[in-house]
């Protein structure tokens, strides 16, 4: 059945470096996850998406992106950034009362996975994090 959800996909929003970005990404994983039948993915995904997103804009100066990928009942969300530099390491204890410097300890803590790495075809790097549909 075409727009079941057991079809991979994948889709690629690039952005400017500019914050108003982060929203717009946000409402189009909402839109892609429902046309996709994943409605139970959406909040959690929009979460996550919000915080590679945001640290993506935050973080570097150049343009971003944000790729969904799903295959095998497995959401890949990741951002795409032009700065080659690691993303800081999550504190193991996050300071509960810090308005910054939380989102990958946060995405650790609510993702299945995930992780980062350089890109050798668009430089800069990649970080992301996986979520199970099931």
């Amino acid at each position: 059945m075409p727009g079941s959800e057991s079809e991979p996909w994948e889709y690629t929003l690039y952005i400017p470096h500019d914050f108003r970005a982060v929203t717009i990404c946000r409402r189009a994983l909402r839109l892609i996850l429902a046309l996709h039948c994943l409605p139970q993915l959406i909040d959690m995904a929009e979460l996550l998406a919000t915080e590679l997103v945001s640290n993506a804009v935050r973080h570097t100066k150049g343009p971003a992106a944000l790729r969904l990928r799903y295959a095998d009942g497995v959401l890949r969300i990741g951002a795409w950034d032009a700065d080659p530099t690691p993303p800081a390491p999550p504190p193991c204890i996050a300071d509960a009362g810090a308005e910054q410097g939380r989102g990958l300890d946060l995405v650790r803590a609510c993702a299945d996975g995930w992780g980062w790495h350089p890109e050798a075809t668009d430089s800069g790097k990649y970080v992301w994090c996986e979520l199970s549909a099931a």
